[in-house]
């Protein structure tokens, strides 16, 4: 089947998380990504890793997380022979992603200006943490101090506990999704116009823009939000929203009529508190009188009764649990791919489902410069072209 950006040639400069992302997103709908890698030492993210697990004993799952569906070139970028290669691949390229701290890659020949003199139609995105300009801009960008920076850190946790992150990048994964947002739309008006573009992204406005109805909030209101001792889960809702401990585990009781929840747990006292600026004036105590109930029965018999008068309700599973969850399973959310290192690889799968054009993974994450000469190939150099290439360090 066609792919929805086959055709579509990206150069891909970006490392770590972010970047990397959204150019594997790119690839899953079947665009071609070449991923120019530093010479020997290639993405930074594949020396990272959690829990000091490495996939197969030497893969980062970090680095393999966010780069299939690409080829590897890996250049001396220094080297004149480097830039040349590079210059070629821009006269057909329609995209060119980077997320290196500003003015890096114009030292290296390789901005905008130099990419747009070879291609006009190129669309060149750059990514940094704060902008290209202004007071933070030579700063380090990296997700957790923008979750601190944009105020989110804020609104997580209980009340007696220090500002508290999201256990993962979301940061790096919005600002990855507004980079695929940006090129797609780019893309678009190329097609109207036949006019390229220059989009530039940071993480500070891609965090604080996920943030919009919190800030609808507090910029007209004036006022912060208040962290509950229960941890209900936002800190401008009332109860009963929440995570309640039950006989065995957790149930997340969402948004629900006070009186509906009070029959089901028995507790017609709960009804005294069905009036809305009750349920925020005393959240934490109707948080901890609902907990005192759930305690009593297994998640299993809390989800069943409250299903039954189709509460909100979930069951909470850890990333082990979520694999098997029925759901998940149906959806085909969960897949794997072989890789020539690590062996057979499990993964979260291409989330959207096309009718025409699905996406799919075709490509493990590549190895460093596993693709050189393959890439060199199409551009026209010979095999004894690339033998001296790689005699003089160029690859």
């Amino acid at each position: 089947m066609d792919k929805a950006l086959a055709g579509i040639k990206v150069l891909d400069f970006t490392h770590l998380l972010q970047g990397p992302f959204a150019t594997q997103m790119l690839g899953d709908l079947g665009a071609d990504v070449v991923k120019i890698e530093r010479k020997g030492l290639g993405d930074s993210y594949r020396a990272w890793t959690f829990l000091n697990y490495w996939i197969g004993g030497t893969e980062s799952p970090c680095y393999l997380a966010f780069n299939r569906n690409k080829r590897s070139l890996a250049l001396d970028l220094k080297t004149s022979e480097a830039k040349k290669i590079i210059y070629q691949l821009a006269e057909t390229c329609d995209i060119v992603v980077e997320n290196f701290r500003p003015g890096v890659m114009e030292k290296l020949g390789f901005g905008y200006e130099d990419f747009k003199k070879i291609n006009p139609r190129i669309i060149y995105c750059s990514s940094t943490g704060y902008g290209q300009d202004g007071p933070y801009a030579k700063r380090p960008g990296q997700d957790l101090m923008i979750q601190s920076l944009s105020g989110l850190t804020t609104l997580t946790g209980t009340k007696d506990a220090p500002p508290t992150p999201l256990g993962t990048g979301i940061a790096d994964q919005l600002g990855a999704y507004n980079i695929v947002y940006g090129l797609l739309s780019s893309l678009y008006y190329r097609e109207k116009t036949g006019k390229g573009q220059k989009l530039e992204i940071n993480l500070l406005q891609c965090l604080l823009t996920h943030q919009l109805q919190e800030y609808a909030v507090t910029l007209n209101s004036g006022k912060l939000f208040e962290r509950p001792q229960s941890g209900i889960a936002h800190p401008g809702q009332s109860a009963p929203f929440g995570i309640y401990k039950t006989a065995d585990g957790y149930i997340c009781i969402s948004v629900n009529p006070i009186p509906v929840l009070a029959e089901v747990l028995g507790d017609d006292g709960l009804r005294s508190y069905d009036d809305p600026k009750t349920l925020y004036d005393k959240r934490d105590e109707v948080f901890f009188r609902i907990q005192e109930s759930t305690v009593k029965q297994a998640t299993a018999y809390w989800l069943e009764r409250m299903l039954e008068r189709d509460m909100w309700v979930s069951e909470v599973k850890n990333h082990l649990e979520a694999e098997n969850d029925l759901q998940a399973a149906h959806l085909g959310a969960f897949t794997s791919y072989e890789h020539p290192t690590a062996g057979t690889v499990r993964t979260v799968n291409v989330p959207v489902k096309f009718s025409e054009t699905p996406g799919d993974i075709v490509r493990h994450p590549p190895m460093i410069g596993e693709h050189n000469e393959e890439i060199l190939r199409e551009l026209g150099y010979s095999g004894s072209e690339i033998e001296v290439m790689k005699g003089i360090g160029v690859i």
